[in-house]
């Protein structure tokens, strides 16, 4: 799940409303480049909690992303979501070699994984020297169950790449964050960041300190309620609905009617969400809350937050502080860019180590 590579390679997102395609160069100085991004939508079904449910129709969206994207390259990275994978931070003693590392990594694993390693893809990754006990390191364990990861990766071999990579999604948006938190005042040390990551039908809450993840939860909330609030109000179909949301080509009394309310709504979420976060830790307060996702862009909804949560709200744009490719239509990709996030930390794999 934590592999390596440096050719041209594709970030590859797939999420139940669309599959996005992210594809990063350095330029001479070193600098990160946006060389392509695309997007194309899914029918509610064909991916549900993360399982491709239609598998063909699925492969065929995901053709006509590349091909919409104009990529040449075929390698690709993608991820499970964190609910299929299941990660464990472990201490194991310093100085082994890969190979004894192997065999402790699976008799370690063999105590908290509830099914035989014969169906796992199991993978590991040392994180570095252990903080509490010296001459020890941390590892990282992840696993799935086969079938998910084979899921995964037919389908990018179907559509014609090659997957490279397996990560998870909860980590690929955590590379990607890294690099824009060392941009908050202070290069962002000691910050607490609540990430909210609003997606069409779920949201998921990680607060974030430096490297350290001190608490992650799911909430089923998201942005397909707003377009069955559109299908209601107007009689629009889901489709219609959804791409004229996209496209912003709704009735005149959409933001009072139906948006206004919507934002309001979600804003009360994300403040009931870090009530948990308080509730259950030790913490009363985060420095930013950080939205990403596909309806982190809706007008009004960071000062709804702000007001709702009495903290300091922003949205998150991934290619924040990247020189645009060519291909890359600069209006579009602001609009969009927050959706963005999973599929940048993947396509930053091919830097990243």
């Amino acid at each position: 799940m934590f592999g390596r590579q440096s050719a041209p390679m594709l970030g590859i997102d797939i999420s139940s409303s669309s599959v996005k395609l992210v594809e990063l160069g350095r330029d001479k100085a070193g600098a990160l480049v946006l060389e392509r991004c695309a997007i194309e939508p899914l029918e509610r079904g064909w991916v549900v909690d993360g399982n491709i449910e239609k598998f063909d129709e699925v492969v065929e969206a995901l053709r006509r992303l590349v091909k919409k994207s104009g990529t040449r390259a075929k390698n690709a990275a993608l991820a499970l979501p964190a609910s299929a994978v299941i990660t464990k931070r472990i201490v194991l003693p310093g100085g082994m070699s890969d190979l004894e590392l192997e065999v402790q990594v699976e008799s370690e694993a063999n105590q908290y994984i509830p099914f035989s390693l014969d169906e796992v893809s199991l993978d590991f990754c040392v994180v570095g020297p252990s903080a509490n006990s010296s001459g020890d390191v941390d590892v990282v364990i992840a696993a799935s169950r086969k079938e998910k990861v084979q899921d995964r990766q037919g389908l990018a071999e179907a559509a014609g790449l090659k997957p490279m990579v397996m990560d998870v999604e909860s980590y690929a948006s955590r590379l990607a964050m890294d690099r824009l938190i060392k941009g908050l005042p202070n290069q962002g040390v000691g910050a607490l960041v609540a990430l909210f990551e609003i997606g069409a039908l779920t949201t998921s809450l990680q607060v974030i300190r430096g490297e350290e993840v001190l608490y992650d939860r799911d909430q089923a909330f998201g942005g397909a309620q707003l377009t069955q609030l559109i299908v209601r109000q107007y009689g629009f179909s889901p489709e219609e609905a959804e791409g004229k949301k996209r496209n912003g080509e709704l009735p005149d009394d959409y933001g009072s009617a139906v948006l206004s309310p919507f934002v309001e709504n979600l804003a009360q979420e994300v403040a009931r969400a870090l009530q948990f976060f308080f509730t259950s830790t030790p913490y009363n307060r985060v420095d930013y809350v950080m939205l990403a996702g596909g309806s982190a862009s809706l007008p009004g909804l960071t000062e709804a937050v702000s007001r709702q949560t009495s903290f300091s709200s922003l949205v998150v744009n991934p290619f924040d502080g990247m020189e645009m490719g060519s291909s890359v239509r600069l209006k579009k990709i602001t609009r969009e860019a927050p959706s963005y996030l999973t599929c940048c930390g993947l396509a930053l794999r091919r830097f990243v180590q």
